[in-house]
């Protein structure tokens, strides 16, 4: 079979799958069980615990969620014993601690639970130093040059604030022990670790402000719920795409004719086929304990989008990775290719996962949810003042921690919010903020400040009072504020560390001109003066504010080389050294680690591509021409002049990919990331617009890879 065979077998194939469904879960009596019937079946959860635990030990236990105490041997032997009974009952055979190293994914390294006892014969074992620790090859991950090649012994470490779960197999089960990864000597060498870290410096400083204010709370949590969004394409397509299979995008092709021009996919009826996929997928998760609430089209044709309910940030970003996971296995049952890079196809909007992010006392009180009374918003306004100061001074810091080279394709790109991150309020918010920092109030009580603010009259600024702003990278949205920005392929541990870092920053500066004598109003005014360069409320993908941001000294990095280098600064080392986050050499791995990983993706498209020109455009237009030549008239002599003159525009353009992939520098990851970026990126992407152009002349039947018209528009 040809190749352009190969591509109409593909359009047949994704046409002519059958449709794939489960049988509804039923009762006894053959009723149908609601999803709080099931969801949690395969979670080892707190009333779990409680059902299986001796009440002493359960409490240890909450101790050490609720307070970080220390959980001690006889508690983890005693936790140990009740999950692996749990977990056998339940047809699991192995157990693994999974962990989130500095790739951005998941791993996991599975021991079974068999065992000999004194007389050889097998039995099920699993110890409470083996729920708390386990030993996989530090050596091969990554680990921004921390750790030598030769230094093989890392540790992973048990969660106990991140419930244990049970993962389907395709014919067994395992027990998964969610942890952090550490080396020898106790440096993070994973996403987890300074995510947890940030949590637990932010809590300290928010019950520090909390007591201030007269709000005393035990515990601040910081909760997340992140959006995905997605495209899924018929897998056949993809089998046949270089491009997708290794770098996770079209690195070319031509726009379809129709793209989403028409407004007529987002929100739309979700086709069967892929309502079947989302149905499947919401089942695994709800089983797996993981709040998933909205499934919906979106913009581009064959995007879609998924959404869960908030939950603590360590826990939201093992269910993201679990989200991750899903949508890529069930996609595959189904007959999909799932893609998750911020970019797969030009012309339409790409992916991003905006991270709704709040603080949540132990009370249950949100601290960004105006209350019903003149101190509860006194309480709100404090903690909006310190978040946005926070934001303000670290913006450097939080456009970095959502760089990556996928997500260069959005970032700035009138699709996504700017490269420059702001804050967006809305009018209601912004009009009392701009109160405040006048000076109207500046002499009133709190009580009567809030008063006069109109604040006191309203019980809690709704979504009504507070309109979206698809352009802010961090808008205010009622109760939360959303991080627009983080990419869809991205890890929202590192971005969300960043931000708690930035926070717990803004919460001690409140508390030090507290402590220096300010009252709460005026360290709130403080703050939102300072802090006022970084609110905006206006279109962010305009010129003007590019200008206006500049003028204004907001940083404002267009690429992963310039972003990343904020983390190589002063300032961000001691902001994650005060916070306790990332001491300097770990801050710097993550440094070294991105910006290699920034590297090897260009280094990937640009060898992908030149492969599929090499192998399927340069024979199409050979393949082209020669048919075009032998046929008389002046039609055929104007298109073999077109496809000619593509064709040089084509060899000029895939030899100056060469020329400039012969030169990258053999200097550190930052000088290469930093040619790529200037040099080979736009080599690549004129290559490509070569390409693209001559697609639009070949013959269809000689035109061997999947066009986008088929991978975005006849998926069954």
């Amino acid at each position: 079979m040809s190749e352009a065979n190969a591509r109409r077998v593909a359009v047949q194939t994704a046409t002519s799958r059958p449709l794939r469904t489960l049988p509804r879960q039923v009762d006894a009596e053959g009723r149908p069980l609601r999803v709080s019937q099931v969801f949690g079946s395969r979670v080892f959860h707190v009333e779990r615990m409680r059902q299986r635990l001796p009440p002493e030990i359960f409490a240890r236990w909450s101790e050490t969620v609720e307070k970080g105490a220390r959980l001690d041997r006889p508690v983890a032997d005693a936790i140990a014993h009740a999950v692996k009974e749990w977990a056998l009952e339940n047809g699991a055979s192995h157990f693994c601690h999974w962990f989130h190293p500095m790739t951005g994914s998941t791993a996991e390294k599975h021991d079974s639970f068999l065992w000999f006892d004194g007389a050889g014969r097998p039995v099920e074992k699993f110890t409470g130093g083996m729920l708390l620790q386990s030993e996989p090859d530090a050596s091969s991950f990554p680990s921004g040059g921390m750790r030598s090649t030769f230094e093989a012994r890392g540790y992973t470490a048990w969660d106990p604030t991140s419930p244990m779960f049970i993962m389907d197999g395709p014919s067994g089960r395992t027990l998964v022990i969610p942890s952090a990864f550490l080396g020898y000597h106790g440096e993070s060498l994973d996403e987890k670790a300074p995510l947890l870290r940030s949590m637990e410096s932010l809590s300290k400083s928010a019950v520090k402000l909390l007591a201030l204010l007269g709000s005393p709370a035990a515990r601040v949590t910081t909760t997340v719920g992140p959006e995905q969004e997605y495209f899924v394409i018929d897998k056949a397509y993809a089998a046949l795409r270089p491009d997708l299979l290794l770098s996770g995008r079209t690195v070319l092709g031509a726009p379809a004719p129709k793209g989403q021009s028409l407004e007529d996919h987002y929100f739309g009826s979700i086709p069967p086929r892929v309502l079947a996929f989302m149905e499947e997928v919401e089942a695994e998760l709800y089983a797996l304990g993981v709040w998933a609430k909205t499934r919906h089209n979106e913009v581009a044709p064959s995007q879609f989008e998924l959404a869960p309910i908030f939950t603590e940030a360590n826990v939201a970003a093992d269910h993201n990775q679990l989200v991750m996971q899903t949508l890529r296995k069930v996609a595959d049952r189904h007959g999909f290719a799932m893609l998750l890079h911020e970019k797969p196809f030009a012309g339409v909007n790409g992916s991003g996962k905006h991270v709704n992010w709040s603080m949540s006392t132990n009370h249950g009180d949100n601290l960004l949810d105006p209350g019903h009374n003149p101190a509860e918003n006194l309480r709100f306004l404090a903690f909006l003042a310190a978040t946005i100061l926070g934001v303000y001074r670290h913006s450097a810091v939080l456009r970095a921690s959502i760089a990556s080279h996928g997500n260069d394709f959005r970032l700035g790109a009138n699709e996504a919010p700017p490269a420059i991150i702001s804050v967006f309020l809305g009018g209601f918010l912004t009009e009392m903020v701009d109160g405040i920092v006048s000076g109207a109030v500046a002499n009133l009580a709190p009580g009567q400040a809030m008063i006069e603010l109109g604040v006191s009259r309203i019980p809690a600024i709704a979504q009504d009072n507070t309109d979206r702003n698809r352009t802010s990278p961090f808008a205010f949205t009622g109760n939360k504020f959303e991080f627009r920005a983080v990419g869809s392929s991205a890890s929202i541990s590192f971005p969300t560390a960043c931000l708690n870092a930035a926070v717990t920053d803004g919460i001690e500066q409140l508390i030090a001109w507290m402590n220096a004598g300010d009252d709460v109003m005026t360290a709130v005014r403080k703050a939102l003066t300072e802090s006022a360069p970084v609110r905006f409320d206006g279109n962010g993908y305009s010129q003007e504010w590019v200008d206006e941001a500049e003028r204004r000294g907001l940083p404002h990095a267009r690429n992963t080389p310039s972003a990343l280098a904020f983390l190589n600064t002063d300032a961000a080392r001691d902001l994650f050294e005060r916070a306790n986050v990332l001491s300097h050499e770990e801050l710097h791995s993550r440094y070294d680690v991105r910006l290699e990983l920034y590297n090897k993706k260009v280094d990937i498209e640009a060898e992908v591509l030149r492969e599929v020109i090499d192998t399927h455009v340069i024979p199409a237009i050979i393949a082209e021409t020669q048919a075009v030549s032998g046929v008389s008239g002046t039609l055929a002599r104007e298109r073999l002049m077109a496809i000619e003159e593509a064709g040089d525009v084509l060899l000029d353009a895939r030899k100056a990919v060469d020329t400039v992939l012969a030169a990258v520098p053999e200097g550190g990851v930052a000088a290469v990331a930093e040619y790529l970026c200037a040099e080979v990126v736009p080599a690549l992407a004129k290559l490509r617009a070569a390409s693209d152009a001559a697609e639009n002349l070949v013959a269809d039947h000689r035109w061997s890879v999947p066009k986008y018209r088929e991978m975005l528009f006849v998926n069954g």
